[in-house]
């Protein structure tokens, strides 16, 4: 096979495994798991961290499926190519742009979830109420 051929395929099969771990990894920083249930924090950070996960699998699978369209684009409109042997886009290009584009989607979901660090800032109070004035504190 040709070599762009072999690197999208590893790339794909990168992306696949990557889903998967992130998969693993974002499961154990829900908060309806019992797993690290100690620590919240903890817990927040796993599931941005398999956000991370998500986006970098989806990065590869786009990535290897551009690469691979870009190849087919080029070989249908090269003059040299022969009629019978051009390729056209498939449904496989399509399905993996899909997927691709829901995982780096995911992906920013769960790394928006991160929790929110408090302000240093003093808490706010109110206006302080004014006694009801009897006139007399005119001059």
């Amino acid at each position: 096979l040709l070599g762009s051929l072999q690197a999208t395929r590893a790339l794909m099969v990168a992306a696949i495994l990557l889903g998967l771990v992130a998969i693993f990894v974002a499961v154990t920083g829900m908060k309806c798991m019992k797993c690290m249930e100690d620590d919240q924090v903890k817990k927040m950070r796993m599931a941005v961290f398999g956000g991370v996960i998500f986006i970098t699998a989806g990065l590869a699978a786009l990535v290897a499926t551009s690469w691979y369209g870009n190849r087919v684009a080029r070989a249908f409109y090269d003059p040299f190519t022969p009629i019978n042997t051009r390729f056209e886009f498939g449904s496989a290009l399509f399905i993996g742009w899909a997927a691709a584009s829901l995982a780096i989607l995911g992906g920013a979901f769960l790394c928006c979830s991160c929790p929110r660090r408090e302000t240093s800032y003093p808490p706010t109070r109110g206006y302080p109420k004014n006694a009801p004035s009897t006139g007399k504190d005119y001059v």
